[in-house]
């Protein structure tokens, strides 16, 4: 099992950067595909990014494709999305989540752990 904690959240402008990041909890977080998802109000919840056990292998919604970034670091057992370019379209929550999944693709996985989630608003 793992607990997951988002952080980085805030208020910025169109154009600005932010990274959120997520500490994971347990001994088996390098057994894990990592997402980014995100709900904004009065839509549904949409997939951000992935990220394989490994990190060898991302995955990305075609709307944060060239602006967002997904890594990851074992060691330390946390996932960062770096975010550049925001729009006041990438306002939502943003949500960490946790799949053990081996396959070629993260964003295929069934991500059944979850975060409590960060906001991120971005002004125009």
């Amino acid at each position: 099992q793992v607990q997951l904690v988002e952080s980085g959240g805030g208020l910025v402008q169109a154009g600005d950067s932010l990274r959120l990041s997520c500490a994971a909890s347990g001994r088996t977080f390098s057994s894990y595909a990592m997402g980014w998802f995100r709900r904004a109000p009065g839509k549904e919840r949409e997939f951000v990014a992935a990220i394989s056990w490994s990190g060898d292998s991302t995955s990305y919604a075609d709307s944060v494709k060239g602006r967002f970034t997904i890594s990851r670091d074992n060691a330390e057992k946390t996932v960062y999305l770096q975010m550049n370019s925001l729009k006041p379209e990438d306002t939502a929550v943003y949500y960490c989540a946790a799949a053990i999944w081996y396959g070629r693709n993260p964003a295929l996985a069934n991500y059944n752990y979850w975060g409590q989630g960060t906001q991120v608003t971005v002004s125009s």
